[in-house]
């Protein structure tokens, strides 16, 4: 019940979960702090005025996966050392609209957009 993989290093979160919607027709909602961004990385993006969720994540795995088995995914991943951080972020909804939104910390829904202009290089 795995429907897809993504690692989300060019384009980040965003440009990721967009082409899922896309490509498979549906829309996505994503909770804001249900997203495992670390302190740092919340930092420098906002002193640099980035939004996180543009920013390239190497090292990171996408999973969609069918909602029934989502628990018992997420623990298996958590069992791992590299999945301690893993996360259910949001859900998937048949729409019209293929987009992405996001639910804020504050209680506001924005959409997320595909990443606009250069995208930020990877830093190996």
């Amino acid at each position: 019940d795995i429907h897809a993989l993504r690692d989300p290093t060019r384009g980040g979160l965003a440009a990721a979960l967009n082409e899922f919607a896309e490509d498979s027709h549906v829309a996505i909602d994503l909770e804001e702090t249900s997203i495992p961004v670390r302190p740092v990385v919340h930092a420098a993006c906002e002193t640099l005025g980035f939004d996180p969720l543009h920013v390239p994540c190497e090292g990171r795995l996408i999973a969609a996966v069918a909602p029934h088995t989502a628990d018992a995914v997420l623990e298996a991943m958590r069992a791992n050392r590299y999945g301690v951080d893993a996360a259910i972020i949001g859900e998937v909804r048949e729409s019209q609209r293929f987009e992405v939104t996001l639910r804020t910390a504050i209680g506001g829904s924005r959409l997320v957009d595909l990443p606009a202009g250069e995208l930020l290089p990877r830093i190996c």
